[in-house]
């Protein structure tokens, strides 16, 4: 298992881990597709666990159902208690261009597909519908 600084966030089993900067926007990206209807799996620490279905997102105990809202505090949301990690979100990096090649970053041994996703306006809605089944399609692919 790993820890790590991030939020996570789920649709429909599949989750993203958002990292990034304090002050990067993890927690707003986070409430903004939770207000489109995602579950929050956990909030500054995220535990990264390998299963037998991939890597899982999970929450450490003490933080469990709770996100920090900057500058109104802690909020108690439903959440749950874990999501198969299906890409990462880097809000630190932006994309070298308009269809970029494809990244990945490395967790527990393993690759999971990387989205540069700073100063991308539409970036929850890319989230929301990767998450809902969409997929990253390789630039070989394309």
């Amino acid at each position: 298992m790993s820890a790590l600084h991030g939020t996570a966030i789920a649709r429909m089993g599949r989750g993203a881990l958002l990292i990034g900067k304090s002050g990067s926007g993890k927690s707003s990206l986070a409430f903004q597709l939770m207000a489109l209807g995602a579950d929050l799996v956990a909030d500054d620490a995220v535990y990264v666990e390998a299963s037998d279905e991939g890597l899982m997102l999970k929450c450490p105990d003490s933080t469990y159902g709770m996100i920090e809202a900057r500058g109104i505090g802690l909020i108690s949301l439903p959440a749950v208690a874990q999501a198969r990690l299906a890409f990462v979100v880097d809000l630190d990096k932006t994309a070298a261009m308009r269809l970029p090649n494809s990244e990945t970053y490395m967790i527990l041994g393993q690759h999971v597909p990387l989205i540069p996703g700073k100063n991308l306006p539409d970036i929850g809605a890319v989230i929301w519908c990767l998450l809902g089944n969409g997929r990253l399609i390789p630039q070989s692919e394309s």
